[in-house]
């Protein structure tokens, strides 16, 4: 397995991820592939969890002193890592002749079905623990609402191809899945025996499947008929999770206030939120709850104005600037207002289930601890 540059092996890396869940160290779908791919290269590593932006593109990231590998930059973590010459397990996988085929098969289907089912398949309480258990009922289920929404757009599902994006979606699933299973036979990874940052995706898209879907999930279901994924994963979990982090002895320690997304909308290591070229300080439990609760408010105000001009919703853009609004626009205008007065609802409630605490406590329970992998 390569290792990492030899200026950098005396430095200790964190990975910031989502917090545990359904038995696994992180069981955000995104993150665990990281997880498991610096456990596959041996890489000496603490876990760190940040629940305070649940829905932050920079999560999951790498951080060492001044070096930070954010998941929205450069192609992901594992691309900034292996073109820093920090680790790279596919400097010699990259020419075999199926590596395009099976990395496409793995990157588009299975996360898009994956996807499709935590958000839309199924009742969507994976998702929503994974994603928002920790935010207060009313924030947690508009940003459950608006990541719903999202994905159906990113997905290209329509209330008139619903049903025939669900086919396509699990078709494409069951295709990937019997090619894997043919490609992996017996081995213990999918090329030569060796781990690569393949594996790392797949089987953390294994893992979330099996245990984080419910038992009725159709995606769970095609994906327990190939007994050798389910070994392969199974083995792996073990080695790599279990034996793994109860063999190395993994000391748990906080995670100081600095092991949070650096730049960019993410940045709390200042404890201040940052909209549009303003900055909003918090000094207290409350102001900290008053500034989320609003930080939120603003960004889905944003989003509404968006969605105003935007065909795909049936609002037609104006084509004079004096013409009369059509009773299809001040309907839409009417709901923008009620769904507005709904987000100022919440807020009150949020403060008044969140008032009389500190987030700074918040930060850090007994789960936010980090977890030292060697």
């Amino acid at each position: 397995m390569e290792q990492v540059a030899g200026e950098r092996e005396a430095e200790e890396f964190t990975l910031v991820a989502r917090k545990p869940y359904f038995d696994l160290p992180t069981a955000c779908p995104i993150c665990l592939p990281l997880f498991i791919y610096l456990k596959l290269a041996h890489f000496p590593f603490r876990l760190s969890f940040n629940s305070i932006f649940p829905d932050s593109d920079q999560i999951p990231y790498v951080e060492s002193g001044t070096y930070v590998a954010y998941n929205n930059e450069n192609s992901g973590v594992v691309e900034c890592l292996k073109k820093d010459g920090i680790v790279d397990l596919d400097s010699e996988f990259q020419s075999a002749p199926d590596w395009v085929s099976i990395q496409a098969m793995i990157n588009s289907w299975l996360a898009d079905a994956l996807t499709y089912e935590l958000w839309v398949g199924t009742d969507g309480r994976s998702a929503y623990k994974i994603y928002y258990s920790d935010l207060s009922w009313p924030i947690g289920k508009v940003l459950f609402l608006k990541q719903v929404y999202s994905v159906k757009q990113r997905l290209g599902i329509t209330k008139d191809n619903a049903e025939h994006r669900e086919d396509e979606i699990y078709r494409r699933a069951k295709i990937a899945y019997g090619a894997l299973s043919t490609k992996l036979g017996e081995q213990n990874f999918l090329f030569d025996d060796r781990p690569s940052s393949l594996d790392a995706t797949f089987l953390g898209h294994v893992l979330v499947t099996l245990h984080a879907l419910p038992d009725t999930s159709v995606l769970r279901s095609k994906l327990l008929e190939h007994d050798n994924i389910v070994r392969y994963a199974e083995k792996l979990k073990t080695e790599l999770i279990e034996s793994g982090s109860s063999s190395s002895g993994p000391q748990f320690r906080s995670v100081p206030s600095s092991s949070t997304p650096r730049k960019g909308p993410s940045n709390w290591s200042n404890s201040s939120f940052v909209e549009n070229g303003c900055q909003l300080t918090l000094k207290s439990g409350l102001g900290r709850s008053l500034a989320e609760a609003l930080f939120i408010l603003v960004n889905l105000s944003i989003e509404i104005s968006m969605v105003r001009f935007c065909p795909q919703l049936g609002s037609k853009p104006k084509s004079k600037p004096k013409r009369e609004k059509t009773e299809e626009e001040k309907t839409f205008k009417r709901r923008a207002k009620y769904f507005l007065a709904a987000q100022l609802l919440a807020v009150l409630l949020f403060l008044s289930m969140m008032g009389g605490y500190d987030s700074g406590d918040l930060e850090l329970d007994d789960e936010d601890e980090g977890i030292s992998f060697n």
